[in-house]
């Protein structure tokens, strides 16, 4: 730990991540074209759960899982 990283991370709480790497991967693919749809297919608001699916998958946190006690990742 270097002397500025207590000053930068003050106040910062850090949240562990609760999804594996096949949840991860299956939740891009899945988010990409929920995505993908609105612009070739019906304009619907389906690409609004694609972004979301796409944020959990590339922080690897997902709060539904936090509310439920959800771990699909592996313990260290």
């Amino acid at each position: 730990m270097t002397k500025l990283e207590p000053w930068l991370n003050r106040g910062r709480t850090q949240v562990a991540v609760n999804m594996g790497t096949l949840d991860r991967i299956l939740r891009a693919v899945v988010g990409a074209v929920l995505i993908a749809l609105v612009f070739v297919g019906p304009q619907t608001a389906w690409g609004w759960l694609g972004a979301i699916l796409l944020v959990t998958a590339f922080t690897g946190v997902c709060p539904a899982y936090s509310m439920l006690g959800i771990k699909t990742c592996k313990t260290k």
